[in-house]
């Protein structure tokens, strides 16, 4: 779940989904959306480490004209399907982006290449986010996050 989306050659990947799958067998994702919430915490991450010219956007994943042309004629009876995931964490915001650049390594790398001034606008902005989305009221973090559930089955 969300693990091809990050793949570092996506027509690759995609060749190699339809490759494994058996004909008549299904290939189901979940990709990330722009508008969603991880899609909101890309561009922010974007903005202080922008991706390599030419790099792919693992947010691309989320967008159906995308997957069809990634997919092609690999896969029939392609369904998209925007779906929500709900994300809950026992901190307040500040602790939650503090667990994420501890532990999660997307945020490790992001949090290490950045210079001090730098890392403190980050830290910044990432809370804001999960402050804006927030639907918790008890000081721990819910929020939810949109993806774009694939399910086709391969030709």
């Amino acid at each position: 779940m969300f693990g091809a989306i990050f793949a570092p050659r996506p027509a690759r990947a995609a060749a190699e989904l339809i490759r494994v799958c058996k004909p008549g067998g299904q290939i189901a994702m979940a990709n990330w959306t722009a508008g969603g919430f991880v899609g909101e915490q890309h561009e922010i991450v974007a903005k202080y480490l922008p991706s390599p010219p030419g790099g792919p956007n693992p947010i691309e994943w989320g967008e159906p004209a995308r997957v069809r042309e990634r997919l092609g004629d690999g896969v029939t009876d392609l369904l998209m399907t925007p779906a929500m995931a709900a994300m809950r964490f026992p901190f307040s915001a500040a602790a939650t982006v503090e667990f994420f650049r501890t532990h999660f390594g997307p945020a490790q790398r992001a949090f290490a290449a950045l210079p001090d001034n730098k890392r403190e606008g980050l830290r910044r902005d990432m809370e804001a986010l999960y402050v804006r989305h927030n639907r918790a009221r008890d000081g721990t973090i819910h929020v939810e996050a949109e993806y774009l559930e694939v399910v086709a089955t391969r030709a």
